[in-house]
């Protein structure tokens, strides 16, 4: 799987980049997980960093075009992304445990 970054927009508001990027894949589509993993070594971040949003391959294409947040640190992600989205990034919410348990 071989990742090429196609735009790149700083949004310091959110303390994130706003990616948009082409992954050339030779099997199936790659998963969520997969992509979110080597986006982030492509780009000297941490999984929890980075959320990907959409993921769209044509039919009987090897080429996917996505769009990911790249987040400065974990907690702006928790922050800011919506929880359905976390949970499909796999980023775990180590507040909503506290939370579970004072409750």
């Amino acid at each position: 799987m071989e990742i090429d970054i196609i735009d790149e927009d700083e949004n310091p508001m959110l303390h994130r980049t706003d990616v948009r990027f082409e992954v050339v894949h030779d099997e199936a589509t790659p998963s969520r997980l997969s992509v979110r993993d080597s986006l982030a070594a492509k780009l000297n971040k941490d999984s929890d960093e980075v959320v990907v949003h959409t993921l769209d391959t044509k039919f009987g294409m090897r080429k996917t075009v996505g769009y990911a947040k790249v987040y400065e640190s974990p907690e702006f992600a928790k922050d800011v992304e919506q929880e359905y989205m976390l949970e499909r990034n796999k980023i775990t919410g180590d507040d909503a445990d506290v939370e579970a348990e004072e409750a």
